[in-house]
């Protein structure tokens, strides 16, 4: 195997163990919080706890999935709460309708979109907190760190070749 096959399979494992403990986080979340976002009790459903069950458990989720994968971890947290979402919703699709809760209705996919975008969002959001308290500072690189280490020194070289040679002009 080459050294960029392991490397990639390496990135590939780390970003399954991300996945996977931002998924245990956002299932965990939703039965400590006792909230199924896929139900609509009418307006009574949109409680303190549905309310950090959609935003606050999904940026968790992002902040870990984020801290474990590392940079790059922004793209990587938007999965977690997809997949929970995605299964919890086939699991309630699968049963039939007198079996749900009383009073309680399976929200049309339309309107389960809505809520899985903005939970899928919330972990982004939460990812680019782990990138942040990662790599400690936001925004770009000074240019000189930009270069890899082999061109890096080739770069030093010829910058101190040129300041140890006279000028042309000062002759």
């Amino acid at each position: 195997m080459t050294e960029t096959f392991k490397t990639r399979l390496q990135d590939l494992g780390m970003a399954l163990v991300a996945i996977s403990a931002g998924a245990v986080i956002v299932y965990f979340g939703d039965r400590l919080l006792g909230v199924k976002l896929e139900l609509f009790w009418g307006v009574s459903t949109f409680t303190p706890l549905w309310v950090l069950d959609l935003f606050f458990v999904p940026f968790l989720a992002g902040i870990v999935v984020s801290c474990i994968y590392g940079l790059g971890g922004k793209i990587v947290a938007h999965f977690s709460p997809l997949i929970v979402r995605i299964v919890s919703y086939y699991e309630l699709n699968s049963i039939p309708a007198d079996a749900l809760p009383d009073y309680s209705v399976l929200l049309p996919m339309s309107y389960w979109l809505l809520v899985m975008i903005v939970s899928v969002e919330f972990a982004a959001v939460g990812g680019v907190v782990g990138e942040i308290l990662i790599k400690r500072v936001y925004g770009r690189s000074p240019k000189s760190s930009l270069l890899h280490k082999k061109y890096a020194k080739a770069t030093d070289a010829r910058v101190s070749a040129a300041a140890e040679q006279p000028s042309k002009e000062a002759n």
